[in-house]
Order: C-alpha cells, then sequence, then structure tokens
C-alpha cells in the first residue's frame, strides 16, 4: 500500500520575541529522502518531499538561527522505526550542544544502551498515542540499566486516559521520566482534570518533566491550550522544557504550525523573563547536559 508524505513545513518567520541565550529547542526530528536511511515497515507516512538529509539539516540550523536557539534535542521519529542511525548522524554532525532520544525496544540489550551513550543520546522513548517498540513494562524494568548510564525515559500519552495507570510508577522511577507534549490533555476537561492535575502534581514535586510543545495538536487556537501551558509552568518551571515539534510530522487533521508562531504563543502566555529562562535555557541543561 502506498504511504501518504509528510507535509514540507514552511520556512519559519522570525518570532515577536527571540528565545534568550543559550536556548534549546528540545524537541525536533530529523527526516530525509527516502533512500537516505532506512524507514520502518509500520509507518504510516513517508517524509515530504522536497529536501534530502542534507537539505533537511540546513533547513534545521535555519529554524534555530530564525528563532535564536542555540542547542538543540533530537527526537528519533517512528518513520525510521529502531533503527536510530538518522538521529546519531544528525547529534554527531551538529557536534557540541546537541543531544538525541532514542527507540528501542523492551528487549534491549546492555550493548544497545551503551552505544545509546556512546552516541551522545540522552533518552529512550515510548509512545502511547501513535504506539512503537517500547511497552511502559519494558520502560519500567529497564530503568535501573538507563540509571547506571546517566539516560532517562521521554513519553507521549494522553493526561486524560493514562496517567491513572502510570502515575505511582512515575513517582517511584529511578531516572527522571519527560513527559512529551503539555501531556496531550482533553482540552475540553479543562484543567480542573483529576488526571491533568495528577499530572501537574508530578511537574510540581519533580517527579516528572514536562515539554510545553505541540500545543497545535490538540487545537488550532492555540490560546485554548494556554491555561494548561501556565499552569504547568507556574507549577514548577524548573521541570517545563520548551519544543518546537519542527518538522510537524504525522499532522492527523492538525494544521501545519508556523514555528515562530508556536515561541510567540510561549511568551504571550509565560510572561515572567525568569521563569522564560528557566524553561528554555536552565532546565534542558540541567537534564540534557548542554
Amino acid at each position: 500500500m502506498t504511504k501518504p508524505h509528510a507535509q514540507f513545513p514552511p520556512a519559519s518567520k522570525p518570532p515577536q520575541t527571540r528565545a534568550p541565550h543559550n536556548a534549546c529547542d528540545t524537541h525536533v526530528h530529523l527526516v530525509g529522502a527516502p533512500d537516505d536511511f532506512p524507514l520502518w515497515e509500520g509507518r504510516v507516512e513517508n517524509p515530504a518531499h522536497g529536501a534530502d538529509f542534507d537539505g533537511y539539516l540546513d533547513l534545521y540550523k535555519t529554524h534555530l538561527d530564525t528563532l535564536g536557539f542555540t542547542r538543540g534535542v533530537i527526537v528519533h521519529s517512528i518513520l525510521y522505526g529502531g533503527d536510530n542511525s538518522i538521529t546519531i548522524e544528525t547529534v554527531r554532525r551538529l557536534g557540541a550542544g546537541f543531544r538525541g532520544v532514542g527507540l528501542l525496544p523492551d528487549d534491549a540489550t546492555d550493548a544497545s544502551l551503551d552505544h545509546f551513550v556512546d552516541s551522545n543520546l540522552a533518552a529512550v522513548r515510548l509512545n502511547y498515542v501513535h504506539g512503537g517498540l517500547l511497552s511502559w513494562a519494558g520502560a519500567r524494568a529497564m530503568a535501573p540499566r538507563l540509571a547506571d548510564r546517566g539516560l532517562h525515559i521521554q513519553m507521549l500519552l494522553h493526561s486524560h486516559l493514562h496517567m491513572v495507570e502510570i502515575a505511582d510508577d512515575i513517582r517511584a522511577m529511578p531516572v527522571p521520566v519527560v513527559i512529551d507534549h503539555l501531556g496531550w490533555p482533553d482540552l475540553t476537561l479543562g484543567t480542573d482534570d483529576p488526571w491533568f492535575q495528577t499530572l501537574l502534581g508530578l511537574v510540581a514535586d519533580g517527579h516528572a518533566y514536562i515539554k510545553l510543545s505541540a500545543p497545535y495538536r490538540m487545537h488550532d487556537d492555540l490560546t485554548r491550550s494556554a491555561p494548561f501551558v501556565a499552569a504547568l509552568a507556574t507549577a514548577n518551571s524548573e521541570r517545563c522544557l520548551w519544543g518546537s515539534d519542527w518538522p510537524h510530522l504525522m499532522l492527523n487533521g492538525a494544521t501545519m504550525p508556523d514555528a515562530s508562531t508556536l515561541l510567540d504563543a510561549f511568551h504571550d502566555t509565560v510572561t515572567n523573563d525568569r521563569d522564560r529562562k528557566t524553561i528554555l535555557s536552565d532546565a534542558p541543561a540541567q537534564l540534557f547536559g548542554l
């Protein structure tokens, strides 16, 4: 069956407020032309036409320069399955100031974890929304070996569906747990939703990091997610990170955003300069060692 292609990302416009000194975009994906790196058979789409790997790397550098970021975290895309080579090569090319997040299965060997460390990858990711290679049971079992190597866990979930299952486990984890995309809440439930409040408590108590990323996936009107961003930033800015989610893969009906609009929405919601610096610069430096 022929798979559809992702949309090609627009060139970012300058934001109203640039990111502060040493800011880090903690959530982007790198892709290339179909023949650049092996694509996963289970993927739901192909990378967009318009650039090969070198071209996407140049676009990413322009993206960072336009928004004011000098550091970044490359999150391996499920389009490439368990072959982390494109993410490893991206981090190698970018050099100092950049880390990666990769994918591993439940039965990953110690050698695979050691390869993560040697390749400047900082975490392993699991995905409750789109599926993937690693289960939560596998992540729990792997956690002590991750801790031994200074690695952590990153995951995508829906707070209103999944927090009931994993909140106690997160509290007991021997490694940091980073939750993507605001916990992808159901915005219609509001910030008083009990399971968003549970997520808020995990962040407030320092048991979890949260990425203030991808609000456009929840609603085209970014003001609808602003109360969730504000609540998380207020709960504990030292456990908040920001990511553009560039180049916005697997939109699934969401509108392709401009990354500058996402950064402007963050600045509109988080108005304290100290909290902005903490979220955009200090917290990622502490977590990723950048």
